[in-house]
């Protein structure tokens, strides 16, 4: 039987003809049999299951959009009654004391949290391995999953649960919805409450969904975000204007002609669906430290109080930066608002933008954590320099798979942004085109020896 979509589980809890105890007992049973992937920090298998109970007994259980379905929360997000580490041997391992505003949203709605996800320490790095374990991606095990919500992604890509909470900070839900071959969105600033870490990273930090579809990923966004027409995404009743940017964003980049490959049969599909679709040259900031200095002071600020002794060496480095950049007065808003209206004047031109998600494959997964910060640095950059620019202006996009990277033996991925806009309707843009792009371009939803339930 393959494993079913949220919205298929969600429905049969919802009509009777499925228990929310036996779609979380049999999450549970994937889980077990996916744990060499190290997608997880936390599994609540009893709790789980009692909760799952609670919701079979609910009088409303016929009106919950999320009835009974298993998901997973990003270890940097307050679970009630498990610890949150954030990656760190250096964090309180006492339990928390109440949910993140999001993760009582998900409950309410009749989701049952199954497991709390690995991530890299602090969420600093594109990959997710540290103290407690390497997160494998499902579709290559010798490479990354991504990160900073790689355990969210392997989790998902290998058909442990339909979908999963992940947050994005500089293409922290993108870049491991593209290593994973999943669709992944970071909304825009203002539509999901955020509460992550101590600041968000200066605002940069929004809590986003994974999720093997569009329909799945739209469910849990529209959840979280309080927003129920969100939930169901059609395809766009008129022709849009589709910007289609190859271009690297820095002279260290360079763009591996597969993924190039992957945004242009992307456009082609596009063009031959109506769509007025034109290669442009997009006008990326040539100056990265306005975007930098945040990175930087997010992660400097997430580590006040804790034991430098105990932190990585690569996230001590990152932190002693970011206090730098504080005292240096890097954090000025002037250069963002000059960016930003710069992009606001670029998209006066188009509806939407498609960039590569990634610009290379995710590098092997292999004790990142226990090297040196310049040379994460320089592969993070190297190979996921696309994303960050959105969340520096706090603007939507997300990932959506666009085929295979046959030498890497992992997916392809593009990027697709809207201009921010009231009440969520540039999310619900992005949310239109996937799912025409989806209808277009079908991918496989679970990666190869994982897609059996």
């Amino acid at each position: 039987m393959t494993l079913p979509t949220a919205v298929e589980s969600a429905a049969a809890v919802r009509s009777g003809a499925l228990t929310a105890v036996d779609a979380t007992r049999a999450a549970l049973a994937r889980i077990e049999r996916g744990t060499g992937l190290g997608a997880f920090q936390v599994v609540r298998a009893e709790k789980a299951l009692a909760e799952a109970a609670e919701v079979d007994a609910r009088i409303d259980r016929p009106l919950l959009p999320l009835a009974g379905v298993p998901i997973v929360i990003k270890d940097n997000i307050p679970v009630a009654g498990e610890p949150m580490r954030d990656g760190s041997a250096a964090t309180d391992s006492a339990a928390q004391s109440a949910d993140h505003e999001i993760v009582a949203r998900l409950r309410a709605a009749g989701a049952v949290v199954v497991g709390i996800t690995r991530v890299p320490e602090l969420c600093v790095f594109g990959t997710t391995d540290s103290v407690y374990g390497t997160t494998r991606n499902p579709w290559n095990v010798k490479r990354t999953s991504g990160g900073s919500s790689g355990g969210s992604a392997a989790a998902v890509a290998s058909g442990q649960v339909p979908f999963a909470h992940g947050n994005d900070g500089m293409g922290s839900v993108r870049i491991p919805a593209a290593n994973c071959g999943l669709f992944g969105i970071k909304p825009g600033s203002g539509l999901v409450p955020q509460g992550i870490g101590v600041d968000a990273w200066l605002g940069m930090s929004e809590n986003g969904a994974l999720a093997t579809t569009v329909a799945d990923a739209a469910l849990l966004l529209s959840v979280m975000a309080g927003r129920p027409e969100l939930a169901f995404p059609v395809i766009p009743s008129r022709p849009l204007r589709i910007a289609i940017a190859a271009g690297e964003p820095s002279a260290l980049v360079s763009l591996d002609p597969e993924w190039r490959r992957g945004l242009v049969e992307t456009a082609a599909a596009l063009r031959a669906a109506g769509h007025s679709v034109n290669d442009v040259k997009f006008p990326y900031d040539p100056n990265p430290l306005p975007l930098l200095a945040r990175w930087f002071a997010g992660t400097a600020t997430d580590a006040e109080g804790l034991d430098p002794a105990k932190l990585e060496r690569r996230v001590r480095v990152h932190a002693r930066l970011g206090r730098l950049a504080r005292r240096t007065g890097l954090l000025k808003a002037a250069p963002v608002d000059r960016l930003r209206a710069t992009v606001h004047n670029f998209f006066a031109d188009y509806d939407l933008l498609l960039t590569p998600t990634l610009a290379q494959p995710g590098p092997l997964a292999e004790n990142w954590h226990e090297r040196g910060w310049w040379a994460n640095i320089v592969s993070n950059i190297r190979y996921a320099p696309y994303p960050s620019t959105w969340n520096l202006l706090g603007w939507p996009a997300a990932s959506i798979p666009a085929g295979w990277h046959a030498t890497a033996q992992v997916p392809l991925a593009v990027q697709i942004v809207a201009e921010p806009q009231p009440d969520g309707a540039g999310e619900a843009l992005i949310l239109s085109l996937a799912t025409q792009l989806e209808q277009l371009c079908p991918w496989p939803r679970i990666a190869p020896g994982f897609s059996e339930s």
